[in-house]
């Protein structure tokens, strides 16, 4: 329930975003592309070769979920963008509405809306994933609804939620965490339990619903996936 559009208070964020308008959603595409559009997303559902695929999930609070995401990887989308040969990063965003989303009205001077990003390389990976559901329903608004990233190896705030615009860019955007925390949130987000937060020690987590605590794992188990990405 980490959704700061609707407030830092977890245990409200399903009631407040309940009022997020699901229907007709699109999502501009922009920027370094053969093909500037605006997408439709039940379009888009249709054409894409929907699985499903249960993945870790690793919070840079240190709490962890093992949840199963239903969708399409990110590179069967990447086709449909059509990045120019100089794009080198998709900047993802997220809505801004503070009539519907009290914490973008209570905490005006953060850097709304919600922006991250990713290497082409990061997004062609297979694992990269496009989810819109989870738990074998649809996404609820406070899960991300009706469209979601999800990176298994990277910390949770890089899996940007309720995607309304993708920008193709030949440089390392400026991400939203980046931009109001940068010494406590880099870019590439890797979760790593050797690199120390000024908050949180990232060798240790909580397992969601039974709290059992564990070892952190390098790239949250999927090294042997993902290291050649940063060698």
């Amino acid at each position: 329930n980490n959704f700061y559009e609707f407030g830092t208070n977890k245990s409200n964020v399903w009631r407040l975003s309940q009022k997020l308008p699901l229907d007709d959603w699109t999502i501009t595409v922009e920027g370094l592309t053969n093909k500037t559009q605006v997408l439709d997303l039940e379009k888009i559902i249709k054409k894409m070769p929907l699985e499903q695929r249960i993945y870790r999930l690793r919070c840079v609070e240190t709490w962890s979920a093992i949840i199963p995401w239903s969708g399409f990887p990110l590179r069967k989308l990447l086709k449909v963008l059509e990045p120019a040969s100089t794009a080198r990063y998709l900047k993802f965003k997220t809505f801004i509405d503070p009539n519907i989303a009290p914490g973008q009205k209570d905490r005006f001077w953060e850097p709304w809306p919600y922006v991250e990003g990713l290497s082409i390389a990061e997004a062609m990976h297979d694992l990269t994933f496009v989810a819109i559901g989870m738990y074998g329903h649809k996404l609820n608004p406070q899960n991300g609804a009706p469209i979601r990233l999800v990176v298994p190896w990277k910390y949770g705030f890089k899996s940007i939620k309720s995607i309304v615009k993708i920008e193709l860019v030949d440089y390392k955007p400026m991400t939203f965490w980046t931009t109001l925390q940068g010494l406590e949130y880099d870019f590439t987000a890797n979760v790593d339990p050797g690199i120390p937060h000024p908050r949180w020690p990232q060798n240790r987590e909580k397992m969601l619903g039974t709290g059992a605590i564990r070892a952190t794992i390098p790239y949250n188990g999927y090294g042997k996936y993902v290291a050649q990405l940063y060698s």
